[in-house]
């Protein structure tokens, strides 16, 4: 009996070892749970950084984005003093407008003259960058398929300022239909719209071919107009003009009897003033 008692007791000890090892082994694997519940935790919560708004949400009217008079002066004999509007499936993002015209001269000779203007307008989205970005890729793009024209002669890309963020001025020379083009292609920046405006001319019939320079500084003027008028529509009362100053509210006080008097006899000199100008103006309208 007194033997078999530390033997008991050595046996109990044994086989308590691997209890303990047993529980240290949860303990630790508790702790894994614990980091990893905290670290996956933090990662929801952690949100990727939104890109830039698109700042603007539309594009003008191709063709009206350049005036009347512009068109009148860089495009002599215009059929289409309205412009053409090109196709497009999505105008929201996409539009363009030319015009064409052959001043005849007769024996002198005639100057032909194309005038198009385009513009595209990219939305900012998480995945592809903020439309600012991605209009950025799209400009140098343009400027290098200018540069690149198929059989161009004297090509020549300068940075023009003024023109939104962005601007290049393209010009090169052409032969085609037997005759020398002179062009001057504009492409600038100004946020997420990317403008394009394409200015060209020949003399034919013995007539002088235009001015390089000339073609290029007419080029340059009606960009202007077109880079203008994105966001133009923004503004109350009109394409980028403020809108009238409200009119003044009645104060609802009443006005005094002198006051009523002075005003009537006023209004009824003013209305015999009036008569003999609206005769003659009704008399020249017949």
């Amino acid at each position: 009996m007194h033997r078999s008692a530390p033997r008991l007791s050595r046996i109990l000890a044994c086989a308590a070892v691997p209890v303990m090892l047993v529980a240290a082994g949860c303990s630790s694997d508790s702790g894994d749970d614990k980091k990893s519940a905290s670290s996956a935790s933090q990662s929801a919560t952690t949100k990727a950084p939104s890109v830039e708004p698109a700042k603007f949400a539309q594009l003008p009217d191709a063709c009206t984005s350049i005036g009347a008079k512009t068109i009148k002066s860089l495009v002599p004999k215009t059929k289409n003093k309205g412009g053409t509007p090109g196709r497009a499936s999505d105008t929201a993002t996409r539009g363009s407008c030319s015009w064409n015209g052959l001043d005849d001269n007769g024996v002198k000779g005639s100057q032909y003259r194309w005038l198009d203007v385009g513009f595209t307008r990219f939305e900012s989205d998480q995945s592809l960058g903020s439309g600012a970005d991605r209009a950025a890729a799209e400009y140098t793009k343009q400027v290098a398929k200018a540069q690149a024209t198929e059989g161009a002669e004297k090509v020549s890309a300068t940075p023009t300022p003024g023109l939104g963020e962005q601007a290049t001025t393209v010009t090169y020379g052409l032969a085609k239909t037997g005759e020398d083009f002179e062009y001057a292609t504009v492409l600038a920046r100004t946020g997420n719209v990317v403008v394009s405006l394409t200015y060209n001319g020949a003399g034919y019939a013995g007539a002088k071919t235009p001015a390089a320079a000339d073609i290029t500084k007419d080029a340059q003027k009606a960009a202007r107009e077109a880079v203008a008028s994105v966001g133009a529509e923004k503004a109350p009362g009109g394409a980028g003009t403020p809108s009238a100053s409200p009119s003044a509210k009645p104060s609802g006080k009443a006005t005094p009897k002198a006051t009523d008097k002075a005003t009537a006899k006023a209004t009824v000199k003013a209305g015999a003033t009036a008569k003999a100008p609206v005769k003659a103006k009704a008399s020249g309208r017949s």
